[in-house]
C-alpha cells in the first residue's frame, strides 16, 4: 500500500491576496512559505504517509525530497484531478489532499484523516464555518476506474460529500481544530497571532 500526501500551492507571489490589507507582498510571500514549510514538515513526519508531493507552478524553496507536479494554470480543481491521476500512475493507493495554509495542523490531525478515510473510503475536513473544504483523503482502490471530481469553490464541503456518496463511498467527517483553521482572512491572521507563538508554524507536531 502506498499513501501519498498532495499539497496544492500557488506561485508564492500570488498567494494570500485577501491578506493584502494587512500584509505587503514580501510579508505575504514569507507567510506562504512559512505555512507551507510547516505543512510539509508535518506530512513528512506523519506515520502512514509514504510520499509527499506538491502541485505548483514553481518549486521555490521546497526541499528536493518533495515530489513536484508542475501546475500549468488549469485551475485548482483540474490541477488536483490531473495530479491524483499522476500519483495513481506512480502506484498511489491512497491520496490525502491538504492545502498549504493550515498553520495549526499536526501529525495527530493527519492520523485522524487517515483513520476516517480507511473506515469509509473517503474523509473530509471542513473549514471553521463548515462550508469550505480544508482536507480530503481518498482510498483510490475503492474508486476503481472512477474519478473523484474536486469541487473547490463556494459551498465545496457539501458538494464534496455528495460527490463521495455518488461514487459509492461513505464519507467520514474529520473535525479537529488543526484541520479547521485556515489562514485566509485578516481576522484569522489576527487570531493566529494572538493565540500562537510566532514560531508555531515551524512546529511539526
Amino acid at each position: 500500500m502506498s499513501c501519498w500526501a498532495l499539497v496544492p500551492v500557488k506561485a508564492r507571489a500570488e498567494g494570500k491576496s485577501r491578506l493584502a490589507p494587512v500584509l505587503d507582498p514580501p510579508a505575504r510571500i514569507e507567510l506562504v512559505r512559512s505555512m507551507l514549510e510547516h505543512v510539509l514538515a508535518v506530512l513528512s513526519a506523519a506515520p502512514g504517509i509514504d510520499h509527499v508531493a506538491i502541485a505548483s507552478p514553481e518549486r521555490d524553496v521546497v526541499p528536493s525530497g518533495i515530489h513536484l507536479l508542475p501546475e500549468k494554470g488549469r485551475g485548482l480543481n483540474r490541477t488536483l484531478g490531473r495530479a491524483v491521476a499522476t500519483l495513481k500512475g506512480l502506484g498511489a493507493h491512497e491520496v490525502l489532499v491538504l492545502p498549504g495554509d493550515l498553520p495549526c495542523v499536526g501529525t495527530d490531525d493527519v492520523a485522524v484523516l487517515l483513520a476516517r478515510m480507511r473506515a469509509g473510503g473517503c474523509a473530509l475536513a471542513s473549514d471553521r464555518q463548515g462550508t469550505g473544504t480544508n482536507a480530503i483523503a481518498l482510498d483510490l482502490r475503492r474508486l476503481g476506474p472512477m474519478e473523484f471530481r474536486f469541487l473547490f469553490g463556494g459551498n465545496s464541503f457539501a458538494r464534496h460529500v455528495r460527490q463521495a456518496r455518488a461514487l459509492g463511498l461513505d464519507p467520514q467527517i474529520a473535525r479537529t481544530p488543526g484541520l479547521g483553521f485556515d489562514l485566509d482572512e485578516p481576522q484569522a491572521l489576527g487570531a493566529f497571532r494572538t493565540v500562537h507563538r510566532p514560531d508555531a508554524m515551524r512546529q511539526a507536531t
